[in-house]
């Protein structure tokens, strides 16, 4: 049998409340900032009134896209092309200089979790004026796999073009996806993450109203997002988009590429249980955090720290925190916990990837992100959470394993696991 191939992340790029750039995203993660802030006018009435939305005025977008891009992209495919482009500037890769024959197997894999609904409520009325009135990129910009097919014809990519939307677990089930593309020798090169942009007034309502968001902390937008705090009451919505460039370990060394990190393995579950809640007993968190520690070929006392998804709702931080000590029993003292969307609120679909790539920079700088707001922490949260920044091994040659959760609506999990790269 041949060895497998190992897949490793060569470039990244991202959008979100916390800056429109790697740089300015980890530094305010090293800094404690959070990027929540209170919503407009047009939300007056609502239950919840923050958010954690894009600096639109620092985007920049004509830089990126001309004024018949926009016309046809919705704004998460616009937040995944500036993202992808900074995912190309990071890696030295500009696929305008790539052959054919490389660019064949150069691949995107790139998702979106739910669409910007406001887009449906505008076209609708649009309709009551006249057919005519509907624009003709109605249906392509409302479409998931959009992202995925305008980074691929910007940029000549003839590799696989697949397209991930699994609620909250898109981004991650869109990078395992794509590892999994290289591992098995359908591709050398791929682009792979998820885009989310829908903070409008009806999503807004519709969280509401399925009491998933916070409602307690209107007055102090930046205290709102507080996984595993006792006083934690819901998530706060975010947008933006995070891009990785994944690339088949010996294509990298060729052509000298920096490597940031490697991912190890993916594992993925279903929870089989409800619409919108995870059961109690927290097994599909645990199945899929199993399944990624199995596809590592590691086992679980290699692994030093968990990304949570943790959104800060009551129910889902706890079982998930149960599930992390069913998972590694004896080791999970060792085995330290943080979820970093105090810091940015969650991205939906965008959140996974957003995750990854912070985790990712918190391997390459040996220091481990913190959560947020943690006044005081819930006594069924029965974990090792990190509330500041931390070294994360004092021997930094040591290669440091990591796993990083994503749940979504629907039972859907998504685990993976990640390590640094020690050449």
């Amino acid at each position: 049998m041949n060895e497998r191939r190992r897949v490793v992340v060569t470039g990244m790029g991202a959008v979100s409340s916390l800056g429109n750039n790697i740089v300015d995203l980890w530094q305010k993660i090293l800094n404690c900032e959070a990027g929540i802030t209170k919503l407009g006018s047009e939300f007056k009435g609502l239950p919840c009134q923050v958010a954690a939305q894009l600096p639109r005025e620092q985007l920049q977008i004509e830089k990126y896209l001309s004024k018949s891009d926009l016309k046809v992209m919705s704004r998460a495919t616009q937040l995944c092309i500036i993202a992808t482009e900074e995912a190309l500037q990071t890696a030295k890769l500009d696929p305008k200089e790539l052959n054919f024959d490389t660019l064949k197997r150069f691949g995107v894999c790139v998702g979106m979790g739910m669409f910007d609904l406001s887009e449906v409520y505008g076209a609708w009325q649009q309709l009551q004026k006249g057919y005519n009135r509907v624009s003709p990129f109605f249906v392509p910009r409302l479409l998931p796999n959009m992202p995925c097919g305008h980074i691929s014809m910007r940029h000549g990519l003839r590799g696989p073009n697949h397209s991930v939307s699994t609620a909250c677990a898109t981004g991650s089930h869109a990078i395992g996806d794509a590892m999994r593309f290289i591992r098995n020798g359908d591709a050398d090169i791929m682009l792979a993450g998820s885009g989310e942009s829908c903070i409008d007034p009806l999503s807004i309502a519709g969280f509401c109203r399925i009491r998933a968001l916070s409602t307690a902390f209107n007055e102090n937008p930046s205290q709102a997002s507080r996984p595993f705090d006792k006083n934690r009451d819901g998530f706060v919505m975010g947008e933006g988009a995070a891009i990785l460039l994944l690339e088949d370990l010996e294509h990298a060394l060729q052509r000298k590429a920096n490597i940031l990190g490697e991912i190890l393995g993916y594992g993925l579950s279903g929870d089989a249980h409800h619409i919108t809640s995870p059961s109690e007993d927290g097994t599909g968190a645990a199945l899929a955090m199993i399944r990624a520690i199995k596809d590592a070929q590691i086992t679980k006392d290699d692994v030093t720290y968990v990304n949570a998804h943790a959104t800060s709702t009551p129910a889902g931080d706890r079982i998930e925190a149960q599930a992390i000590r069913k998972v590694f029993g004896d080791h999970v003292n060792k085995v330290r916990v943080s979820s970093t969307k105090g810091h940015h609120g969650h991205l939906l679909g965008s959140s996974g990837n957003l995750e990854t790539v912070i985790l990712i920079k918190a391997l390459a700088a040996n220091t481990i992100p913190p959560s947020l707001n943690i006044e005081e922490l819930d006594k069924d949260i029965c974990v090792n959470v990190v509330t500041k920044p931390e070294i994360w091994c004092h021997d930094s040659r040591k290669t440091r394993v990591a796993l990083k959760n994503s749940f979504g609506f629907g039972g859907t999990n998504s685990s993976l696991c990640i390590a640094s790269y020690i050449g």
